[in-house]
């Protein structure tokens, strides 16, 4: 079949749902993942065939595609801070603000840490993209990262591998605070970064469904009566393991920066920052232990 019908087919089927330029980017991620043939080769050939084997593939991709799976999710990888990565249905795809608050977090310390073995811990890791990231960028950094989900470990184990770095991944609840000690008995930080679950139940109708029927929710929602539940428990846990001076950061829930910001104030943070990403969201919290 000829790849430029099978990329017509993909429009027909799929511009309804996503619009032209998104399918065209769905298309050319699946030629370059399944053919490795880039977009450029497209355009020299026109006249460019695949076999049955490879054409019934993309038209299973196309089925999930109008089911509206995430394509990170059919393809099994996605691409972050410029560094590959596995995820699959027990990670969260990650997102460009996210890439914001590791960008952020590099730019403060990139001096630092070639000077110093400065101490990183990320909590709620996921796909491992944020302690990954930092361990990538920052030189000599020693970085920790935790989750509750084993599930969610494996992949960020194995992301780790992929891009050679050296995480130390831990299980743990960090709302559980018995076991703070015993988890991070004798361990002075620098930096605790962490994307926790902020989403509301109320605002599930803002959220498309590509992402509300196939990314984990223990890793998306809280309680609508308990929405910082995760920000106080990592504030006060960094309060106690943060050296003095060590930073704290944050993504955040947009509606919520005020409210995120009162916590670390409440516990006698200072130079507590509340960071706009580049669509003009507060979506970041910074702030640095007394």
């Amino acid at each position: 079949m000829l790849l430029k019908d099978l990329q017509n087919i993909f429009h027909k089927e799929l511009d309804a749902i996503y619009g032209k330029e998104e399918v065209n980017s769905f298309f050319y991620l699946c030629t370059e993942h399944y053919l490795n043939v880039l977009r450029i080769q497209l355009t020299l050939e026109p006249e460019f065939t695949i076999a049955k084997p490879e054409t019934e593939t993309f038209f299973t991709v196309l089925e999930e595609l109008k089911q509206q799976k995430p394509i990170q999710y059919i393809l099994r990888e996605t691409e972050f801070y410029g560094l590959p990565f596995k995820v699959n249905e027990h990670v969260l795809i990650p997102r460009p603000e996210t890439e914001e608050l590791v960008d952020l977090i590099i730019k403060c310390h990139s001096e630092r840490s070639e000077e110093s073995q400065i101490k990183i811990l990320d909590i709620g890791t996921g796909s491992g993209c944020i302690a990954i990231s930092l361990a990538k960028y920052l030189v000599n950094a020693q970085v920790y990262a935790l989750d509750v989900s084993i599930e969610a470990l494996k992949v960020a184990k194995e992301n780790a591998e992929l891009n050679n770095v050296k995480i130390t991944f831990i299980e743990a609840d960090i709302l559980n605070e018995s076991a703070w000690n015993l988890v991070f008995k004798n361990l002075e930080l620098d930096i605790v970064v962490s994307n926790p679950p902020y989403v509301r139940e109320l605002e599930k109708q803002e959220i498309k469904p590509n992402v509300l029927d196939n990314e984990p929710h223990l890793a998306l929602f809280v309680k609508d009566d308990n929405p910082l539940v995760f920000y106080k428990a990592i504030t006060n846990f960094a309060k106690e393991n943060l050296k003095e001076n060590g930073q704290l950061y944050f993504e955040i829930n947009q509606y919520l920066g005020k409210e995120t910001r009162q916590l670390l104030d409440d516990a006698d943070f200072k130079v507590v920052d509340l960071i706009k990403d580049l669509n003009g969201n507060y979506r970041m919290l910074k702030g640095k232990r007394n």
